[in-house]
């Protein structure tokens, strides 16, 4: 009945901000950013924690069926406005001087991984129980690839935040070379999925669709969107009649890029960099932000943490592999983007903090396992043993960060925050 579920729902919601309030104070006092503390959430009302102490009460809370749907679609709501605002104090104009660094560190942060995944790939194919009966190995290493090359792009632009580098040249930085290796990413994820399909048309669609969107959204969109901007400044807010358009249009965007393949929240920062900046962009993120990051964006963290089972990863063989997983994810992304870097002459605390949060993989990449899982690609195990290679790389971030580049940030004279925009 609709009338249970939605009492239902207020009742994990209310569980869900409650967990995700206590579990962030705790993450925060040890050093980590809230947003970890909330993918750790997940984890503590999932299966993996709260199942194992008390089944019962898991599986009342979150039981499979019409609750679960509910809350995964409030759960992307809540990421595509989030990755929306992300676009909207998206600064294109700190990122045109190091263009070449951006491209280099990006490139390395996909080839690496590629290359990593395919050497890794064939010895798992051949032991069995990884990868799904069937799986070529080409297949096989591009799906691996894909899952060390992407980028938690919604977690790394909330640290960004919260470490406030929200308009400097290295959180900017970060976050053009984080989308960059997401789109990518969810490219490659497209064409395995293709392949594995035997649907070619399905890669040819998600590829040129998105680079079609980006470019008329960032071209043609941007123009007719800049009538806003000044619409806004002479009646001193933005009415509620903006407001609609532009939540119409950010559905339309969202649904457009997820049809196609890439993922909703490409959609949403795509049509956000293309809005007005300055008086319209600080507006509407005060009209938007506060909902969004306290309310909506902690459910997608938690419904990605429900799905997780730590418990399948239970022999020493298993951990072996698992800790081998870490230590190529970690090669392949982190140290990779660290060299680019190093090589296009960035300063080397700045070089090493770039790659750590590069390396941060969290729930975006656990979106990516869960099609691989649905698809028939990979097995639980392996499944488990990837979404442990995302959470420890993600834990690794922000300590790293702090260690080679935060307490020294008043060396760098770039980690004072524009003044134009209002960070997310």
């Amino acid at each position: 009945m609709p009338a249970a579920t939605a009492i239902h729902f207020f009742l994990e919601l209310a569980v869900i901000l409650a967990t995700c309030r206590v579990v962030g104070l705790i993450a925060q006092r040890v050093g980590q950013p809230q947003v970890v503390g909330e993918m750790i959430a997940g984890v503590v009302l999932g299966p993996s924690l709260l199942g194992q102490i008390a089944p019962g009460v898991q599986q009342a809370l979150f039981p499979p069926g019409a609750s679960n749907v509910v809350l995964y679609t409030v759960a992307q709501i809540g990421l595509v406005l989030y990755m929306f605002l992300i676009g909207l104090n998206f600064d294109i104009d700190l990122i045109k001087h190091r263009a070449g660094t951006a491209v280099a560190v990006s490139s390395a942060g996909i080839l690496a991984p590629l290359v990593l995944g395919a050497i890794v790939a064939v010895p798992l194919l051949n032991s069995g129980g990884y990868f799904a009966d069937g799986v070529a190995p080409i297949l096989a290493a591009m799906f691996l690839g894909a899952a060390i090359a992407i980028t938690a792009f919604p977690m790394l632009a909330r640290i960004i935040f919260e470490k406030r580098l929200t308009g400097t040249s290295l959180g900017t930085l970060a976050l053009a070379c984080g989308a960059t290796d997401d789109a990518v990413s969810w490219c490659i994820l497209a064409t395995v999925l293709a392949m594995h399909r035997g649907n070619p048309v399905m890669a040819v669609v998600a590829i040129g669709g998105g680079v079609l969107y980006t470019v008329v959204v960032l071209t043609i969109g941007r123009r007719a969107l800049g009538v806003l901007g000044p619409m806004a400044e002479r009646r001193n807010t933005i009415t509620p009649p903006m407001l609609s358009v532009v939540l119409i249009l950010l559905m339309a965007c969202a649904w457009f890029t997820d049809v196609i393949g890439i993922y909703a929240i490409f959609g949403a920062f795509i049509l956000g960099v293309a809005m007005p900046s300055g008086f319209f962009a600080k507006h509407l993120t005060n009209n938007l932000e506060p909902l969004v990051t306290t309310f909506l964006l902690p459910l997608f963290f938690v419904y990605s943490g429900l799905n997780t089972q730590i418990g399948l990863v239970n022999s020493p063989t298993l951990w072996a592999v698992t800790l081998g997983l870490i230590v190529v994810a970690i090669a392949g992304k982190g140290i990779a983007c660290t060299v680019a870097a190093r090589l296009k002459k960035v300063p080397i605390r700045e070089a090493i903090a770039l790659g750590s949060l590069m390396n941060a993989r969290g729930l975006i990449g656990l979106i990516l396992l869960n099609i691989g899982l649905e698809a028939g690609i990979i097995t639980p195990t392996l499944f488990t043993i990837l979404v442990l290679v995302a959470i420890v790389t993600t834990l690794m971030a922000s300590p790293i960060f702090e260690w080679v580049y935060g307490r020294h940030r008043q060396l760098a004279p770039e980690a004072t925050p524009a003044p134009v925009r209002r960070p997310v």
